[in-house]
């Protein structure tokens, strides 16, 4: 089955362009297989801009994002794969779409072990029901 998450994205991108907005894409720099410029990298995320005016060679599919754009006057070309893709939103009004972590980035139980019935840490343990019947 296809990922779901290209199609919102493209999605997004359309309708901020179709009401004359501008799509930005809120990407984490410091995921696997980012490339950015890394001068325009601020506390480990970078905003895009994703309208045509502004980049060449749009392209999103299940492996990620990427475009050609100019930073400084300079051209460069700009790869996201779609786990380092927070959010995607229009500048104007701030909306859009923001996704979770990724579930790859998620800690996970090893395969075979039943999960814990503890509860985690800092968390009280559960009580049984406080209704009583009444006759």
């Amino acid at each position: 089955m296809n990922q779901l998450k290209p199609y919102l994205l493209r999605a997004t991108r359309d309708w901020c362009l179709d009401n004359g907005l501008t799509p930005h894409l809120l990407v984490d720099a410091t995921a696997a297989g980012v490339v950015v410029p890394t001068s325009h990298i601020e506390d480990g995320k970078i905003v895009l801009n994703t309208s045509p005016r502004a980049i060449q060679a749009f392209d999103i599919d299940d492996g990620g994002v990427r475009f050609a754009a100019r930073f400084g006057g300079k051209e460069f070309f700009v790869e996201a794969p779609l786990n380092a893709v927070l959010a995607i939103y229009a500048k104007e009004n701030g909306q859009g779409i923001t996704f979770p972590p990724e579930a790859a980035a998620m800690p996970t139980a090893k395969a075979g072990t039943p999960p814990s019935k503890e509860p985690p840490p800092g968390k009280p343990p559960r009580k049984g029901p406080a209704l009583k019947i009444v006759k």
